[in-house]
């Protein structure tokens, strides 16, 4: 009994103390709010007429420049070798031919493309006399001769299109700095996400979106347009949206009637940008129509196959207990 009322005091002591810091929480709270209080208030504190005014310009600035970091989507057209069962448009695709060559061909190259190409299933199909003469209206760098010198002859249907430029220091050299691209797999080499939830499907066998890249080449030669007010656009800079930083170093290539059409066709920019993308997909494929008939033709095998699998297993097992 002595040892208990010998320990109560201490007891009570302890107490006591835990009350007291318990009793400090409290307070210490209130003193860090009044503290942070002149901040809170001037973080809330409702802004200035010139605010007012200043903020809506400054957000939109700051959201035209966020932009111009960023291209803007590509257009999607409607292709005719879109799909399963879809096939290229010879008239279109000789149209695309014809712009390439009278505008692109002075910058951009097809190496990978042979003149006898053009005469074949699938593809524009061009009459082999017109290829021969087509072939023939180039110069062809051959050699070695005996001498061991090069020289250039006429060209011929299995040749390839020769390039504009000899290497690229001489297409920097001429075109200011620039190299142009080779337009030979550009159609396919090109592509941008197409978002939530679009890009799910893309990634799916069968069901992926196809024409990301003439989506692109079309919006591209189409989509030139003067800079906004506050853009300053560098000398041999031209402003296109749907270019990467929105700069691009190629000069508006079309223009309205700047390609005669024979068929009749429309002689706009956007009918000029459609028919020339078409021909560059058909250049970085040019036997998609083959290809997407064996496909079909395969998944048709594979349905027959599985229907005489099915009815075999019926037949076999339909007389056995189970």
């Amino acid at each position: 009994m002595s040892e208990t009322l010998a320990r109560s005091p201490k007891r009570q002591s302890s107490l006591k103390r835990r009350l007291k810091r318990l009793a400090l929480f409290p307070l210490t709270i209130a003193a860090a709010m009044t503290l942070a209080a002149p901040a809170w208030t001037q973080q809330e504190a409702p802004p200035s007429a010139t605010d007012q005014v200043a903020a809506p310009e400054a957000k939109e600035k700051e959201a035209r420049h966020e932009s111009e970091r960023h291209e803007q989507k590509p257009k999607r057209f409607d292709w005719s070798f879109a799909g399963a069962f879809g096939r290229y448009d010879k008239a279109q695709l000789r149209r695309g031919f014809k712009v390439y060559k009278e505008v692109c061909s002075s910058c951009h190259s097809i190496k990978m493309l042979a003149f006898r190409n053009l005469s074949q299933p699938g593809g524009p199909e061009f009459p082999e006399k017109e290829v021969e003469a087509l072939a023939a209206s180039y110069k062809i760098k051959d050699g070695p001769n005996q001498a061991g010198e090069y020289f250039d002859r006429p060209g011929r249907p299995s040749d390839r299109f020769p390039p504009p430029f000899a290497n690229e220091q001489a297409a920097r050299a001429a075109l200011a700095g620039n190299y142009p691209p080779d337009m030979s797999v550009l159609a396919k080499a090109r592509g941008y996400s197409r978002g939530f939830p679009l890009f799910l499907f893309d990634a799916l066998p069968g069901f992926s979106y196809q024409e990301h890249g003439v989506d692109y080449i079309a919006s591209l030669m189409e989509g030139y347009e003067d800079p906004p007010p506050d853009v300053k656009m560098p000398d041999g800079q031209f402003y296109d949206p749907y270019m990467p930083g929105r700069r691009i170093g190629m000069p508006p290539p079309l223009s309205e009637g700047v390609v005669t059409y024979e068929d009749g066709a429309p002689q706009t920019i956007d009918q000029y940008a459609k028919d020339v993308a078409a021909f560059m997909m058909w250049v970085a494929e040019p036997h998609l129509e083959s290809r997407k008939r064996i496909g079909l033709g395969v998944v048709a095998f594979l349905l027959v196959f599985v229907g005489l699998l099915y009815f075999t297993k019926r037949k076999i097992w339909s007389n056995v207990p189970h």
